[in-house]
């Protein structure tokens, strides 16, 4: 069995504690350090080499944001994951731009965090449907959200519809079941985007779609 290392890091030894005894009864996975801080998340990220690494947003001193900057580019990248509350966090979508492959909300039930933190071990986004549409609905209603890009350019018009679906958090099936292709097809326009946008996974086009209009705001 392959057992996936997780660095914990958040400023609340309590946080820390529950998170360490959820993972610790998990055979495939590993708590191999824990951090208080951001500056100290990078450098035992370094040291450790984890696979996986979650990590909140709101500490003292350098935040997650930073920190999962610099973890992500750094000499052994490791898949980030954000720890959030979601409903007073500001920097979620600044952390998924900084390299983080996905989020967790602090109240979800215990097997989806396993879940969530398994998904991350194998390189894969972090994209529960649901979750990805309340992300882009926060953020594209906010008056400070980016503005538009230009559409982006290099792909088909079949692409540049899958990507929009992407973008409002649609999964392969269900992109699959609007365009009335196969599921493997769909499959086949992800794996182009993500090669064609130079994008490390799918929270990256959600972001691309976002940034360039294809999502566009609520009325």
């Amino acid at each position: 069995m392959t057992v996936a290392r997780v660095l914990l890091v958040d400023d609340q030894p309590l946080v820390r504690t529950a998170l360490r005894m959820v993972i610790g009864e998990a055979a495939d996975l590993e708590v191999v350090g824990e951090a208080g801080g951001g500056a100290e998340a990078v450098r035992l990220a370094e040291r450790l080499a984890p696979d996986v690494v979650v990590m909140d947003i709101r500490m003292p001193g350098m935040d997650g944001v930073e920190a999962t900057r610099r973890i992500t580019t750094g000499p052994s990248p490791a898949h980030v994951i954000v720890l959030t509350t979601f409903d007073d966090d500001d920097y979620v979508y600044g952390a998924l731009r900084a390299g983080a492959a996905g989020f967790l909300v602090k109240d979800m039930a215990l097997d989806d965090i396993l879940d969530a933190i398994r998904v991350v071990a194998t390189g894969d986004g972090l994209l529960a449907p649901g979750v990805t549409r309340r992300l882009i609905r926060e953020f594209a209603a906010r008056p400070a959200a980016p503005p538009p890009a230009r559409t982006p350019t290099g792909i088909t018009e079949r692409e540049r519809e899958v990507l929009t679906l992407v973008g409002a958090g649609l999964t392969n099936a269900e992109i699959a079941e609007r365009l009335s292709i196969s599921a493997a097809t769909a499959k086949t326009y992800v794996t182009r985007l993500l090669a064609k946008l130079d994008a490390r996974d799918r929270v990256q086009l959600v972001i691309i779609a976002y940034e360039t209009g294809l999502v566009g705001r609520p009325d």
